[in-house]
């Protein structure tokens, strides 16, 4: 159980690292902070520089503890917080697939972050070897999971869509 644990920490965590890295500093074809302010902007998130900080830090950052299993349920609960975001922002209209830019690519790779907080890292984790999965209960899984998906909500209640221009 624990190799499996492990691959999908690996996969799931360098996945949303990189992605945060796309973001941040335009790494792996991304359009770095400039880009992505602009694009946060347009879809109502002001100021977008700073959402894009946000956002590209929490993916980064939680990518990177889901990856080396540290810190329990806190790296899943940030992927789970932006993918709410990328969902109800960028991918809500589409429907469900990714064909359609749905919200299957978001869908997934939250709940396989909240499967991972809530099954925990494994054998193969730095939360194991530092002695911190016992920190780590299903309530407090739960939890922060919880608040991974306010936090979520919370962005998408601070979107000011740009409103649009009356046909002439």
């Amino acid at each position: 159980m624990s190799s499996g644990l492990l691959i999908a920490r690996l996969v799931l965590g360098l996945l949303m690292a990189a992605h945060g890295t796309q973001k941040l500093l335009g790494w792996f074809g991304g359009s770095g902070l400039a880009g992505t302010a602009g694009f946060f902007e347009s879809l109502g998130f002001r100021p977008g520089r700073l959402f894009a900080v946000l956002a590209s830090s929490a993916e980064l950052t939680g990518g990177v503890l889901v990856a080396v299993g540290l810190l329990g349920p806190l790296g899943p609960a940030a992927v789970v917080a932006v993918m709410v975001v990328a969902a109800g922002s960028v991918h809500w209209n589409g429907g469900l697939f990714a064909m359609t830019n749905g919200i299957e690519v978001p869908l997934l790779y939250a709940t396989s972050a909240a499967a991972l907080a809530l099954t925990g890292p494994g054998a193969y984790s730095l939360d194991r070897l530092l002695g911190l999965t016992p920190l780590w209960t299903p309530a407090i899984a739960w939890g922060a999971l919880a608040l991974g998906l306010a936090g979520g909500a919370a962005n998408l209640a601070l979107r000011r869509p740009v409103a649009a221009a009356p046909a002439a």
